[in-house]
């Protein structure tokens, strides 16, 4: 494990720089090199660090989180209140009933499945979309009117309200009583949840940090590992208390901004360093995942499939943006900012085919195929329009 773990450290730096070099988003080379080099590809990669991948990827995923809780400040989250609010579940409930109706009619499988499929297809991925927003943060783009943190809010949201109703159609096809009223009202349980554990955790952090005497790289090991935490009750509480622990990690940085300012810009800076190594776990690792050749099965029909998904998706991103400020090239960004795809999809893309459902290789086939297609063209495409569009902060 250990000398897979030193190539892809040194061939991930190596294929960030090459694809930089390039004019492209580094994070696409770290995706492009995980699938040469993943069981799908070349087959460099040990069985040993494939069977943690998914431990690593979420280790990863908190660093940027963490980050992103950092650069989010009070004013602008006021700012970009209502419009965050909107798109973090009205575009994807969009996506994911027209793939539900789409999918079901061209596929021929059943409502439970198409469901299923509907609601994995429509998650965004905040491994793609909050680097890059950060990116965007850092140096004053499109600041002004708070479109980098009003993606990031909405993002981190949008998750949640695909994995909830995916996981009532799971219950379904599992013949379970589910109530999906019940589940829907879940949705805003699970956000104050997350956001209450964040604030508790937060506030107790702060405390120990303001009555005993800690080095920065200690607290940050312990940010670190409060927030590996709450994801972790997630896992263990959310058959019975639904917790958006996502979002409860980016609370956490957000509060200690509010706090302590200072702290805050000296643990962000720490965790920005974490984040070289964190950056090339995540996205090698995302990309090992992805079977090229299951993707290729589905054909035109997938594309197809994913394609109107996604034109239902931007419809609703315009909705939900309509009485804002922005202007009509602003608006076609936030639409740009929500098309990649990769850590939902390749998280829970399998289960419908774990639990048995006849249709539950062509659903993964489908969600490997949304990361392949939407995690490249997006992250290209957020770097384009973000640099064209972006007015930087006077």
């Amino acid at each position: 494990m250990a000398f897979s773990l030193a190539m892809i450290i040194l061939l991930g730096l190596l294929f960030n720089q090459l694809f930089t070099k390039m004019k492209l988003p580094g994070l696409l080379g770290m995706l492009v090199l995980g699938v040469l080099i993943g069981p799908y590809g070349l087959d460099w990669l040990d069985e040993s660090i494939l069977l943690i991948s998914g431990d690593l990827r979420k280790i990863a995923l908190i660093v940027i989180l963490i980050r992103a809780g950092f650069g989010i400040n009070r004013d602008t989250l006021n700012k970009i209140g209502i419009p965050a609010l909107k798109l973090s579940c009205i575009p994807g409930i969009f996506e994911g009933l027209t793939v539900m109706l789409v999918g079901g009619y061209l596929l021929g499988i059943s409502r439970v499945e198409a469901g299923m499929l509907g609601f994995i297809l429509a998650a965004v991925s905040p491994a793609v979309i909050v680097p890059s927003m950060l990116s965007f943060i850092e140096r004053g783009k499109g600041e002004e009117k708070g479109i980098p943190t009003l993606i990031l809010a909405g993002a981190s949201v949008d998750d949640v309200v695909a994995i909830t109703i995916f996981s009532s159609f799971v219950g379904m096809y599992g013949g379970q009583n589910i109530n999906f009223i019940r589940q829907l009202l879940n949705i805003p349980l699970s956000i104050v949840i997350g956001i209450a554990l964040g604030a508790v955790l937060s506030i107790l952090l702060l405390y120990i940090f303001n009555h005993f005497h800690i080095r920065n790289t200690k607290k940050v090991l312990m940010i670190l590992a409060s927030a590996i935490i709450l994801t972790g009750l997630e896992d263990i509480l959310n058959d019975t208390v639904p917790i958006a622990a996502l979002l409860g990690v980016m609370v956490i940085g957000f509060v200690i901004l509010e706090k302590k300012e200072a702290l805050a810009k000296e643990l962000s800076n720490k965790f920005n360093k974490i984040w070289v190594f964190a950056e090339i776990i995540l996205f090698v690792l995302v990309g090992a995942q992805v079977n090229i050749y299951l993707a290729a099965e589905t054909g035109w029909i997938g594309l197809v499939i994913i394609a109107i998904g996604l034109m239902a998706r931007s419809f609703g991103v315009y909705l939900s943006l309509l009485g804002t400020n922005l202007s009509t090239k602003e608006r076609g960004f936030c639409v740009v900012a929500y098309i990649p795809k990769a850590t939902v999809q390749a998280a829970i893309g399998a289960v419908p085919l774990s639990i048995g459902a006849p249709a539950g290789e062509m659903i993964l086939a489908l969600a490997v195929l949304a990361i392949v297609v939407t995690a490249p063209i997006g992250a290209i495409a957020i770097k384009v329009t973000g640099e064209r569009v972006l007015e930087e902060k006077l």
